[in-house]
């Protein structure tokens, strides 16, 4: 049995988490072609390099089926109910910056806050005899806010594509999704409340607190983690 490093399998996450381990001394590579799932660790004894989406990293590491994995903030608080239960913070990356945002369009100059929304989607429900539509990928997380905000009369509708599209294509009023420069937003129109910032976002190393340990691992993972500082 090894160590097990789940790691997003594609695309900038996993260049950058690469070579944020290569900087620490741990050389991550993937086997074979792009098409091919398989990875190798160089630098370290005992340790696997697992690649997966970034979305399945966060119940993989709750399982106990992997040890250490590299994903986002937001993917472990939307993915996992008590999430400090199952997993523990090592260290935040610097990479990958995103916040989750509740936006609107801007054309409805008076919405600004929390508070201007909930009468906003009181009066839509009134007028149009439906709740008001807010697009997004993260249920948990944005229910969680806005009952804490007391938001009501909304209805999430679920988005696994382009969410700031929505608007324009009339399938939402109201977007929650992430952001790291906002031009996406502002191409399509749209204005993040004032007090609609609901979790900032970065690339983190997470450890599970599930995934057995046997001695050789332990003192492995024990290695990998002074090396990584």
């Amino acid at each position: 049995m090894t160590v097990k490093l789940g790691v997003p399998s594609k695309g900038r996450l996993m260049e950058k988490t690469f070579q944020w381990f290569g900087a620490r001394g741990i050389t991550l590579a993937r086997s074979g072609s792009d098409r091919e799932y398989a990875g190798a660790v160089d630098g370290i004894e005992n340790v696997s390099l697992v690649l997966l989406s970034a979305g399945e990293i966060p119940r993989e590491l709750a399982a106990g089926r992997i040890h250490l994995g590299v994903t986002g903030t937001d993917l472990v608080h939307e993915k996992l109910v008590l999430w400090e239960q199952s997993v523990k913070r090592v260290e935040e990356l610097g990479f990958g910056h995103a916040d989750l945002i509740l936006a609107v369009p801007k054309a409805w100059i008076d919405v600004d806050t929390l508070h201007d929304l909930d009468a906003a989607a009181a009066a839509f429900r009134r007028t149009h005899g439906f709740r008001m539509r807010i697009a997004t990928k993260y249920h948990r997380l944005v229910r969680e806010f806005l009952r804490e905000a007391g938001v009501a009369d909304y209805a999430l509708v679920d988005s696994q594509g382009a969410t700031e599209g929505t608007v324009a294509n009339e399938t939402a009023e109201a977007i929650a999704d992430i952001t790291s420069t906002g031009e996406t937003l502002r191409a399509n129109h749209l204005k993040i409340l004032s007090d609609g910032l609901m979790l900032r976002s970065q690339a983190t190393l997470w450890q599970s607190r599930t995934a057995p340990l046997n001695r050789e691992e332990r003192a492995s993972l024990h290695e990998l983690l002074r090396r990584l500082g």
